[in-house]
């Protein structure tokens, strides 16, 4: 854009560029002060004291000072401008005469720039020592294994496999960060108020939801609040409804308070093992079906044979649970029970 001025500051030259960057008509700008495109007159000042100095390429000339423009619409829109000032016979001031060009791409690529190299230094210094917490993790496990002997560690391991799971977490975090310096595009979201954050969120896939799940109540116990928000988020995707309880008497609580389609339970938790959970839930919901999930491949307890005995049909073994078992496992449990004759 291009845009002249007389020597009082009145625009005298205003061409279609301006016109199409701004939003004003040249009818409009014509004649009046050029301080109407700038956010303030301070900053016009600013501007025109630059071009009187030596430091831009010359006493009465100036090479790309950054400024901003202020649009029509109301809109900041950030410019560089080379402009020169124009003298009469006398060698006094008679106006300006300046080339503006829109740099808002240049500065989003900067930006994009300083993130891929946030990327780079941020997973090299961060990936080294949760290599570092992965291999004493499995160490420790060891560990536990060895002085526990015959004493049950279940809850030790479970620690545990929530520690490589959150490793993980950071891990695909990092890599979604590298992909997005990669590509030079990254997502904002809302943090707080008008702060806003780089959007590190795992994308959903073109998996298709399953229909069959579509508006199941679930009900998730485990007291491993990472586990039942994962699975919470896995069923949300494929439009389950699903609450959350951290251990049984929580659990029995949910199922008071509203009804479910199934009931997702963790087999060792506190104050009430898989096994209760089950009775209770036979008792008070015949024909409600519940799933069992556990870390381990062995029933110590014999929670799990327990259950079985009692009627149990399903578990899930290996936390955390595969996403396609797990929605193929509730929608034959859903469908079973739906297909079972009213008492």
């Amino acid at each position: 854009m291009v845009i002249a001025t007389a020597r009082n500051g009145t625009v005298i030259f205003y061409n279609d560029g301006a016109s199409k960057l701004l939003g004003y008509e040249a009818e409009e700008v014509l004649g009046g002060s050029v301080g109407r495109v700038y956010p303030s007159r301070e900053e016009a000042r600013r501007v025109m004291a630059c071009m009187r100095s030596s430091k831009f390429g010359g006493v009465g000339v100036a090479s790309s000072i950054q400024t901003t423009l202020v649009a029509r619409g109301g809109e900041h829109i950030p410019v560089a401008i080379t402009g020169t000032i124009l003298y009469d016979d006398a060698g006094r001031e008679d106006g300006t005469i300046g080339f503006a060009k829109d740099i808002r791409e240049i500065l989003e690529k900067d930006k994009l720039a300083t993130l891929g190299e946030v990327a780079i230094g941020l997973s090299h210094e961060i990936n080294n020592p949760l290599a570092v917490i992965l291999n004493q993790a499995e160490l420790l496990e060891r560990d536990i294994e060895r002085l526990a002997g015959e004493r049950d560690s279940s809850v030790e391991t479970e620690r545990l496999d929530a520690v490589r799971r959150e490793i993980a977490r950071i891990g695909g975090i990092l890599e979604r960060l590298a992909k997005m310096a990669e590509s030079d595009h990254y997502e904002t979201a809302d943090y707080i108020g008008p702060a806003r954050m780089i959007d590190l969120r795992a994308r959903r896939g073109e998996r298709r939801p399953d229909s069959r799940l579509q508006g199941l109540r679930v009900l998730v116990a485990d007291d491993d609040l990472g586990i039942a928000q994962s699975m919470k988020e896995i069923l949300e995707a494929d439009g389950c409804q699903v609450a959350t309880a951290s251990d049984g008497l929580e659990a029995l609580e949910r199922l008071a308070q509203a009804d479910f389609d199934a009931v997702i339970t963790d087999v060792v938790m506190p104050n009430m093992d898989g096994h209760e959970i089950f009775l209770k839930i036979r008792e008070s919901h015949p024909g409600l079906p519940v799933l069992m999930m556990t870390a381990f491949h062995y029933d110590r307890d014999h929670i799990i044979k327990r259950s079985r005995l009692a009627g149990l049909e399903t578990v899930l073994f290996k936390k955390p649970v595969d996403p396609d078992k797990l929605r193929e496992v509730l929608a034959a449990s859903v469908a079973a029970s739906r297909a079972k004759p009213a008492r």
